[in-house]
């Protein structure tokens, strides 16, 4: 699996070689998707523009994007910290959140797998209250997911 930062850097287990001017390489091998992808076309240079607007109005930065082959197929994960989601009163609930998540994957995913010719079997959007290594827990955090196979540049939600 290959992380790849709001930066444009990637983390991973795997090594893999990046092409110029930060483009994408694929290589398959031991069951993984090598892949570096540049997320400076996601504009979100500075800090301040990295709040994506959701019908919620909640602040949502972009975390991390993954390329995970790992399921078997392969599944683009987009990361998003969300501070003000939980179940206390006046925290976004699941219910508002799900609306945000359906929104960021129209406007942040499809264009993301489209402009780079990604094929993905499935998208998961997900949002956590604080930032969280994939595939570990923490005590007290919150995290909603979601998942959505494309079809006509249209997000549609599939059920876990």
């Amino acid at each position: 699996m290959i992380r790849a930062s709001r930066h444009g850097t990637a983390h991973a287990a795997c090594v893999a070689q990046a092409t110029p001017a930060g483009g994408a390489r694929f290589a398959w091998g031991r069951g993984c998707i090598y892949v570096l992808a540049s997320l400076a076309t996601l504009a979100l240079p500075v800090r301040a523009q990295a709040l994506l607007p959701v019908p919620s109005g909640q602040p949502v930065e972009l975390a991390d994007v993954l390329l995970d082959n790992n399921p078997g197929e392969l599944w683009v994960r987009f990361r998003f910290l969300a501070p003000r989601i939980g179940d206390l009163a006046g925290q976004i609930g699941y219910d508002v959140a799900a609306i945000d998540m359906a929104h960021l994957c129209q406007i942040l995913a499809v264009p993301y797998v489209e402009t780079r010719g990604i094929t993905p079997a499935r998208v998961v959007i997900s949002m956590s209250d604080r930032p969280i290594e994939f595939g570990t827990s923490q005590p007290g955090a919150t995290q909603y997911f979601e998942a959505y196979r494309l079809q006509d540049s249209r997000c549609i939600w599939e059920e876990f």
